[in-house]
């Protein structure tokens, strides 16, 4: 998988510039109160919504390699669910924190052989974002917690549960996950 270095390039097949950018940071600001931070104490950037789950990106740093194939994975596994579980319209806007925000076409991105990532899923040095337009389903990548939050009822079902199989699930609908997991184990009425 190849990733842009050169942003004076053309875009890659299936990537054109976001013209109301600032309309979509303002919708999901209001949305999931996104408020940026590089400490611990400012985690996570967003009120993660419910349905969703949050995976630790943390790779083990004495392993060669674990970084990377891990990013490579992420993306593919993205990118294979934006292409079949929305494939009726695999179109999503991607907004890349204080960046150029794009429209991408994940099937015409998934087809086009050796293309790159303008911004990539995996989170790997900025917020990355993918989002339907209507803001219903998506991912959101944090770079300095090394998290990336997926939610939405067909990436649940889909990348969440493939991405469950291999990465540490950090929070459930924005809880630590034995949090969640009582929660929805109360009866309604005696929390």
């Amino acid at each position: 998988m190849r990733r842009t270095l050169d942003f004076g390039s053309p875009l890659p097949p299936g990537w054109t510039e976001l013209r109301d950018q600032d309309r979509y940071w303002d919708l999901f600001t209001d949305r999931f109160g996104f408020r940026p931070g590089v400490t611990a104490s400012s985690w996570p950037a967003i009120a993660e919504p419910t349905p969703s789950i949050t995976f630790d990106l943390t790779a083990p740093a004495e392993i060669a390699g674990a970084w990377s194939s891990r990013f490579d994975a992420v993306n593919a596994e993205a990118l294979r669910c934006f292409v079949t579980e929305f494939a009726e319209d695999p179109t999503f806007v991607v907004l890349d924190w204080q960046h150029t925000c794009y429209r991408l076409d994940a099937a015409v991105h998934a087809s086009t052989r050796d293309t790159e990532w303008r911004v990539p899923v995996y989170p790997d040095g900025d917020y990355y974002i993918f989002l339907r337009d209507d803001l219903s389903e998506g991912t959101f990548g944090h770079p300095w917690e090394q998290t990336l939050c997926v939610y939405g009822e067909r990436l649940l079902g889909s990348l969440a549960r493939t991405l469950a199989t291999w990465l540490p699930v950090k929070r459930v609908d924005g809880r630590p996950p034995d949090l969640a997991a009582r929660n929805r184990s109360t009866p309604s009425g005696s929390r």
